[in-house]
């Protein structure tokens, strides 16, 4: 396990794994209630019983029931690393009446931002099944919002998507304006912009596309357009994270509409929709081969319509758009 490399690095002697999706990614079992993996000499995952049955057929390494934290305590010694994540409540249960010293590592995080070819292959089914969601929806009919996002959650369901890797946003008119709008029952105005993804195996999908119908919103989609492809050309391995922003931030300003683009150009994705790295200005992080990352321009035009196109990008010697979707939906 490449996780052992990691620790070794830090010094650490062993690791509490709190975060589900962390356990799924280092053992092949996820969790349903709480659950703590230590990695260490000899791995032990400890689940609640609800979960001993399912872990046992699933998991890779070695599965005890959870009985109490002072069970746990018994196999940590000497630097034990705990996630960044873990809650205050429980670092405090942990470290009471113990003697081993403990180091916050994001260790495990780190792995997951590099992919594997059988990761890759799952973001990718997990694509195709949203793209293909979308292409059964009548938009000449009316309807609404929220009528527009159930069509495409139940769609990506029949084909096969676990569930939606996140709430399906359909934002139409001067909602579209909002980058995180959440679906209304009003019936839908031009531009709408659609911002949906599957999950397959666990891994998830992220596209946004929006449907334009007046000059105006032409002009706009086409400086979004720019600035994506801009950030899209200089993807590479080794280059910051933030200079991929900033490329994409500079295409938009020129156009005299930096103040209107209020969020990153993008971010990781894979067993969660958000993973790192943030392609933002303030990332210090370089991108690496075999990241998949989104770029995700948007400008926002509040009161009027916003715009904002995203595909998810693999990183290998360029960076490879791996959505087959057009950017422009015709209807």
């Amino acid at each position: 396990m490449k996780i052992f490399d990691e620790i070794v690095k830090e010094n650490i002697d062993s690791l509490i794994v709190l975060n589900p999706k962390n356990i799924m990614y280092l053992t092949g079992f996820n969790p349903s209630s709480s659950s703590f993996l230590i990695i260490k000499d000899e791995p032990i995952l400890f689940t609640s019983k609800m979960d001993f049955e399912d872990a046992s057929i699933n998991s890779e390494i070695h599965v005890e029931e959870f009985k109490s934290l002072d069970e746990i305590k018994k196999h940590l010694k000497g630097v034990v690393g705990l996630e960044n994540s873990i809650t205050l409540g429980t670092f405090k249960r942990l470290k009471k009446d113990t003697s081993f010293e403990v180091k916050i590592t994001d260790a495990v995080y780190r792995l997951r931002q590099i992919k594997s070819n059988d990761e890759i292959k799952n973001i990718i089914k997990a694509i195709d099944i949203a793209e293909n969601s979308i292409k059964n929806v009548e938009f000449d009919d009316i309807k609404s919002e929220n009528e527009i996002a159930a069509e495409i959650e139940y769609t990506m369901r029949l084909g096969g998507s676990n569930k939606a890797a996140f709430d399906t946003i359909v934002a139409s008119g001067k909602r579209s304006s909002l980058p995180h709008a959440v679906v209304s029952n009003k019936p839908v105005e031009r531009p709408i912009v659609i911002d949906w993804g599957a999950i397959y195996n666990n891994y998830c999908s992220d596209t946004t596309r929006t449907i334009i119908e007046t000059e105006k919103q032409e002009e706009i989609f086409d400086i979004v357009l720019e600035a994506q492809k801009s950030a899209i050309d200089v993807i590479k391995p080794g280059i910051k994270a933030s200079y991929v922003d900033k490329v994409a931030r500079d295409v938009i300003e020129e156009y005299g509409y930096g103040d209107s683009f209020i969020h990153s150009t993008g971010h990781g994705v894979g067993l969660e929709v958000h993973e790192g790295p943030s392609l933002s200005k303030n990332e210090t992080a370089k991108l690496e081969k075999d990241m998949v990352i989104t770029i995700e321009p948007g400008i926002y035009l509040k009161n009027e319509f916003g715009i904002r196109i995203e595909d998810m990008v693999h990183v290998g010697n360029k960076g490879r758009v791996l959505n087959k979707i057009k950017k422009k939906i015709d209807i």
